[in-house]
């Protein structure tokens, strides 16, 4: 099955801002995100904060800037702590509908009902035994000081559905418990909100973690009890470490901030993100539209996607290799880095950090004294006395390196070494042809004869 087509799709990432999001959650982010860019739909980011205490501001902050940095800012942003009014309107109405019914459970004697159940061989789904009370028990129970929680009654019966990514799929909910919507205390959990606001934002596709097959049959029997349309439903695989294990929040390496400290380029990790466990090999990319371009939810595995933490530096590097002056210009002006094009194209070769473009200019604009053995010095200075006069282009070493072999009768490393030490100070790096025309005839003129130029 190909990805969800529709003329105006709106896909919505939801995170939890209780914690830093990590390169897992960037997959799904990315994934909506790219969908909608390709289609000129809408990318909302929602913000799961209906738990108060372990929600926090900064958490919700450092997302947005996450989702900035990989270049995929939301269309529209609503936090569920501002629609709490619509989720006990929604609750009263599957109240009133007889969908919603009060249970006295404490979390104690629904444990014992589940080891009892275990203990016979049966599944631990609940026995529904809030359903038999009478208004005379539910007003003893409530009389002892009990509140309740309210359970959604599944229809038991069969959810289908053409999942995206897993193709066909159907759960049995007699087989699930009637899941809790709204807790002791009023406050909601995660499903009936999620229901809700798809509803209200008129969400097309849900794309989310294989994690939640499960829940989407309950999700479905709520949107209907609500009397409004599911979305389309696409699961996809979720991302491990190379030993197998699961992501998660206390990872702080693989955090997104952390993955921005520590200098890799947001595409890199986009592409690592999107494209791991799929039928794409893991490649670098011009921009968000070519990664865009790439995704197919049909052609998304269905084993778990093994991701190396490892494999972002060469990714990195790659993507700085093929990065277009455009894409780099406003961070080399943001850098104080001069030379446009003709500067970052001669050095992005050579880089394996953005950070490492600054080191270049410093070589290419400021003074500095290259590194001049003493056997070498005369050869350098006759090199020197060798330069032709200035205005120089790229054709302009290539001559002068003929004179200076054709003086010396120097050639290879002998020839070539020397000069790019007093000129830059390194053993390797960018194109000399490339270089000396930024340089400039004075100051290479006096690099070559071990001034600071």
């Amino acid at each position: 099955m190909s990805s969800p087509v529709v003329s105006r799709p709106v896909l919505r990432f939801a995170p939890s801002p209780t914690g830093l999001i990590h390169v897992g959650n960037a997959r799904t982010a990315l994934i909506n995100a790219l969908l909608a860019r390709r289609a000129g739909g809408t990318f909302i980011l929602r913000f799961d904060d209906t738990d108060a205490v372990r929600s926090r501001a900064e958490y919700a902050d450092a997302i947005v800037a996450d989702l900035a940095w990989l270049g995929i800012a939301p269309d529209l942003t609503v936090r569920q702590s501002d629609r709490i009014a619509d989720y006990a309107a929604a609750a009263e109405r599957l109240r009133a509908s007889g969908r919603l019914y009060p249970a006295y459970e404490s979390e104690d004697e629904l444990e014992l009902k589940r080891r009892l159940q275990r203990a016979r061989g049966l599944p631990p789904v609940y026995d529904r035994a809030a359903l038999a009370l009478t208004t005379a028990d539910r007003a003893r129970l409530e009389a002892e000081g009990r509140r309740p929680h309210w359970r959604f009654r599944l229809d038991h019966r069969v959810i289908a559905w053409d999942d995206g990514v897993r193709g066909p799929q159907q759960v049995d909910t007699a087989s699930l418990s009637d899941p809790v919507l709204v807790r002791a205390d009023g406050s909601f959990l995660y499903t009936l909100p999620s229901v809700v606001d798809d509803l209200a934002l008129g969400v097309t596709d849900v794309v989310r973690g294989e994690d939640h097959v499960t829940n989407t049959a309950v999700q479905i029997e709520i949107f209907e009890a609500l009397g409004g349309p599911a979305p389309r439903f696409a699961h996809h695989n979720l991302l491990t470490l190379p030993s197998g294990e699961g992501l998660s929040k206390r990872l702080g390496h693989l955090s997104l901030s952390a993955l921005r400290e520590a200098g890799h380029e947001a595409l890199a990790v986009a592409a690592a993100a999107v494209l791991v466990g799929t039928s794409h090999a893991v490649e670098a990319v011009e921009g968000l539209d070519a990664l865009a371009a790439l995704v197919d939810l049909a052609h998304i595995s269905r084993a778990p996607a093994r991701f190396d933490p490892e494999d972002l530096a060469p990714l990195t590097a790659r993507t700085l290799h093929m990065m277009p002056f455009e894409a780099a210009a406003p961070r080399l002006a943001a850098a104080g880095i001069g030379g446009g094009a003709a500067f970052w194209l001669a050095v992005r070769g050579n880089l394996t950090r953005f950070s490492e473009a600054a080191e270049w200019w410093a070589v290419v604009a400021q003074p500095m004294a290259g590194l001049v053995a003493d056997a070498d010095r005369g050869f350098l200075a006759a090199a020197a006395g060798l330069l032709p006069a200035e205005p120089w282009d790229a054709q302009t070493y290539g001559a002068w390196i003929k004179a200076v072999k054709d003086a010396s009768g120097r050639a290879g490393k002998a020839l070539f070494h020397p000069l790019r030490l007093a000129l830059t100070g390194r053993d390797k790096g960018p194109e000399l042809a490339a270089l000396l025309p930024l340089m400039g005839r004075s100051r290479v003129a006096g690099r070559l004869t071990g001034a600071a130029a």
